[in-house]
């Protein structure tokens, strides 16, 4: 605790010898993406208003933000869709929710969905660089903090009312909301609901496809595909209830409230490992004509997922008003989250030879439990912005049930950080720093011998970005960061030791490795002058010891190798391997072996944009093209598995006073440059509409009526950042309407 001590100590003598250097006031950036508007951007951040999530479909948060520039999504089916940021994704992307990391399991599971509620939501905001820092460790990718004003840190003025039906077309499904707000006796309450229900959605014939074996995949992938006639992705439905209730009191003081947040969650999993390859592995062995009777037999599983979460939080702000600390604000957060992955059959089907085997299937319970409290001490000035965070969190994680991969594992994290803005003619410059201590304990069991052999991992991380900006001209200016960020491997990249039908693999964890270090250079710039406007930003990020999940192979074996030393270890796991082969009653027969190791990583790219607005008198007209591009290579040159391909993305868009029109294309290049166990992936075109129009109904109250149509070419679209995409595509055609009545 003494290097936190000391580390404090020299921050602030930083912070106040930085006075006598720079000497201008600093505004907080919040700007918007260049995909929607032409605001000014001078750091990597962008702020997606909350219309823009509430007037087009409901879908996953990868699916929402997916299509801004550098931003994609994994997805597993409708109701997974995980972040990605310039290629990084998992743990190396947190996901916030009112400044603090949402504590679910997405980080156990590609089939796991990111547990947030995306309804009456104030804004997105998507940030990278120096202030990203002061709210979560390890943020390599970035932070996504989805923020609302459930617990308001200003009065409500007016009492309002909000309700809201939806519907969509691609997999009959409907939604509703009501919010409620409003100031009873200097109290401000916020009361918030909806539950959705999706089918299974539609897909072109012939779009799923299958592999008969692994150990061709390699060398004639697409010589051993077959594809099946299934208009649908069967388990891809699922359905959501969300409840949240927040109260605040707000005076000159600051602000204080709490929150309860309820989120339940049933989801089906379309794709769930080797039982499927080996149901259609046997199809082919056969005659083609027994196919749809197999396929019938299949889609009478149900193979799904109930997320059960929790949540009580504390938040306020307190003005100070001292001679060094102006402000206080201030979190407390308590969650409880619980995700059961299950399997059934349906009812009234005919018995068949695998019932049996379906009904051996236990739930699998991921459960994980969180209390996590820190502040944010304002110490700006006239001068400068100046921030130092203190945060800690106690988070316990357990798996209990059949396919249970880890033994339960606590993660405990004890955390300094500062940030610093300055203008100073002609520059302007922001630098944060973070000091993580990080305790991350769990236990590994050999199947073999049954022996428990237990691990406290314990690591000091030491993180800092500094950016630096410069108007060039009116219109014009330049932005250039440079970021080293350090992320300790995740519990699950440490004590990972079982099959995970998710990703068809039998993964193993290490607890030697390393922590990840991220150096990344960035130079950004911006153009606006009214009419046209333009920006692009230049990254090489240079990763080392990047975490990768590697497939034993003859050619890559070394990998493998280069983190077990000992050659018994590597026999041990060869063993192991067969002896979960034998294991055909749990399904786990077909598995591909594969481990998670080491090696440096460069990931680099680019994003451009330029447009033109147009005023048109009554309303505005913006034409834009976009552009993004990831490359991602291991310091050896073979490919980092599933980045996703080059995207242009052309848009259109009108507004004016009552009426929103938007038309984008998104064309997806196809992906050549594949990972170890990949194949290519086709590419192709998703043109998305929608028209929003609103009606004044009287002085206070207003109906806005959405029409939107999704990917309107019915396009057979494979996201390469999937683990499923041959067996998972993406949704097909859809439309649907929406209604916003606000009174």
């Amino acid at each position: 605790m003494n290097k936190f001590f000391n580390a404090f100590i020299v921050m602030t003598a930083s912070s106040m010898f930085s006075l006598s250097i720079l000497a201008q006031d600093v505004e907080e950036i919040v700007v918007t993406s260049a995909l929607i508007d032409s605001t000014e951007i001078t750091n990597p951040l962008y702020v997606i208003n909350g219309d823009e999530i509430v007037n087009d479909a409901t879908t996953s948060l990868g699916d929402a933000i997916d299509g801004y520039l550098g931003i994609s999504m994994a997805d597993y089916g409708a109701a997974v869709g995980q972040p990605i940021i310039r290629g990084m994704s998992g743990p190396r992307v947190k996901i916030l929710k009112n400044g603090m990391v949402n504590r679910d399991v997405s980080g156990l599971g590609v089939d796991h969905l990111n547990d947030v509620d995306l309804n009456d939501i104030q804004q997105i905001e998507i940030v990278k660089g120096p202030s990203s820092l002061l709210y979560a460790n390890g943020t390599i990718g970035g932070i996504i903090n989805v923020v609302d004003d459930c617990i308001a840190a200003m009065n409500f003025e007016i009492p309002e009312v909000k309700i809201g039906y939806e519907t969509q077309s691609v997999n009959d499904g409907s939604s509703e909301f009501v919010n409620l707000k409003r100031n009873i006796n200097g109290f401000n309450i916020n009361f918030g609901y909806k539950n959705s229900e999706f089918g299974n959605y539609d897909i072109p014939n012939g779009a799923i496809l299958h592999e008969e074996e692994h150990e061709d995949e390699h060398g004639d992938e697409h010589g051993d595909e077959h594809e099946e006639d299934l208009g649908y992705v069967n388990n891809s439905d699922f359905a959501v209830e969300a409840t949240k209730f927040g109260i605040s009191k707000v005076g000159d003081w600051g602000y204080v409230g709490l929150s309860v947040d309820s989120l339940k969650s049933v989801y089906g999993i379309p794709f769930h490992g080797d039982e499927h390859e080996d149901e259609h592995g046997d199809e082919h062995d056969d005659d083609h004509g027994d196919e749809h009777a197999d396929e019938e037999e299949h889609e009478e599983e149900r193979i799904f997922s109930t997320t059960d979460s929790e949540s009580f939080t504390i938040k306020g702000s307190y003005n100070v008003n001292g001679g060094l600390v102006k402000k206080i604000d201030y979190t407390y957060r308590d969650s409880d989250y619980t995700l059961t992955e299950a399997h059934a059959e349906e009812e009234g089907h005919e018995e068949h030879e695998d019932e049996e085997e379906h009904e051996e299937h236990a739930p699998t319970n991921f459960i994980n439990n969180a209390t996590e409290y820190g502040a944010i001490f304002d110490m700006s000035n006239d001068v400068m912005t100046q921030k130092f965070s203190f945060n800690y969190v106690d988070e316990n994680t357990s798996i209990f049930g059949e396919e249970a991969f880890m033994n339960p594992a606590n993660n405990e994290v004890l955390t300094l950080g500062y940030f610093v803005g300055r203008d100073f003619d002609p520059f302007h410059l922001d630098f944060g720093m973070r000091l993580d201590q990080i305790d991350r304990s769990g236990t590994v069991t050999d199947e073999d011998h049954g022996d428990i052999d237990s691990y406290n991992v314990n690591e000091n991380t030491n993180s800092f970005a500094i950016s630096i900006g410069r108007d060039l001209t009116d219109s014009l200016d330049i932005n250039l960061g440079f970021s080293s960020v350090e992320r300790m491997p995740s519990v699950i990249e440490l004590f990972m030791n079982g099959p995970h039908l998710a990703t068809g693999r039998f993964e193993v964890g290490d607890p030697t490795l390393s922590s990840e270090t991220s150096n990344n250079i960035d130079i950004s710039f911006n153009f606006d002058n009214g009419e046209y406007f333009g920006y692009a930003s230049f990254y090489i990020n240079d990763v080392d010891n990047y975490i990768t999940l590697m497939d034993e192979d003859d050619d890559h074996e070394m990998h493998g190798d280069e983190h077990h030393e000992d050659e018994d270890e590597d026999e041990h796991h060869e063993d192991e391997d067969e002896h979960h082969e034998d294991e055909d009653d749990h399904g786990h027969g077909n598995l591909i072996h594969a481990n998670y190791i080491q090696e440096d990583a460069e990931f680099d790219g680019y994003e451009i944009e330029f447009g033109r607005t147009i005023d048109l008198g009554k309303g505005q007209l913006k034409l834009s093209f976009g552009r993004d591009v990831v490359n991602a290579k291991f310091s050896d040159g073979h490919n980092v598995p599933r980045i996703n391909p080059s995207r242009n993305v052309y848009s259109l868009s009108y507004a004016q006073e009552d009426v929103v029109f938007k038309l984008d294309l998104k064309d997806v290049a196809k992906q050549n440059d594949f990972g170890e166990g990949e194949s290519a992936t086709d590419a192709y075109q998703m043109l998305d509409t929608r028209v929003t129009k609103t009606f004044n109904l009287n002085g206070s109250s207003n109906l806005k009526v959405t029409l939107f149509g999704k990917n309107l070419l019915d396009e057979v679209a494979r996201n390469h950042s999937s683990f499923v995409k041959n067996e998972v595509p993406l949704p097909g055609r859809n439309y649907g309407i929406k209604f916003n009545l606000t009174y």
